[in-house]
């Protein structure tokens, strides 16, 4: 698998899983109706914060992830990250190698910690996956999240210290 910079000639591939696991309602707290512009908008971000995808061995855009500072003035030095893996692809190790890249990226540009702000509860794979990777929650919106098959669940804010593990 290569993770590369995403381009301007990325985004059709990017909206094709983007724009149904947004109107899905049950992972991101985007709008469902959300349209394409404002998306791609959001999602490609410009430097110094990074988007990234990753492409199996024909080529194909199989997950994307953005990566950018959380907050400003003295808390600057946490970043924040998100993932979306095309659902074709899932299971494939594609969301744990943008994590660890986006881990490797945060380190690499001086942030101490990483930071989610907004894990749904429910997202089970993606909660394992981010806790085998170090991160815990460390707080719960309780009924944070609507979402359409379970109601009101939690919304987890997830955190990470990079700077005290030299394996990264």
């Amino acid at each position: 698998m290569l993770i590369r910079e995403a381009t301007d000639a990325d985004w059709p591939a990017i909206w094709a899983f983007f724009q149904p696991i947004t109107t899905a309602g049950e992972t991101f707290t985007y709008p469902t109706d959300m349209g394409q512009d404002q998306a791609r908008q959001g999602w490609l971000l410009s430097k110094p914060d990074r988007t990234v995808v990753a492409l199996d061995e024909h080529g194909t855009v199989v997950g994307t992830a953005k990566m950018n500072r959380n907050h400003m003035g003295n808390a600057d030095h946490i970043a924040g990250a998100s993932y979306m893996v095309d659902p074709a692809h899932s299971g494939r190790g594609v969301g744990r190698a943008l994590c660890e890249y986006s881990l490797n990226w945060a380190r690499r540009n001086g942030y101490t910690a990483m930071q989610f702000n907004a894990v749904v509860a429910t997202n089970t794979r993606a909660i394992g996956l981010y806790e085998s990777l170090g991160f815990a929650v460390v707080g719960t919106l309780e009924r944070g999240f609507r979402h359409p098959a379970h109601g009101h669940v939690g919304l987890h804010i997830m955190y990470r210290v990079l700077d005290e593990d030299p394996t990264w």
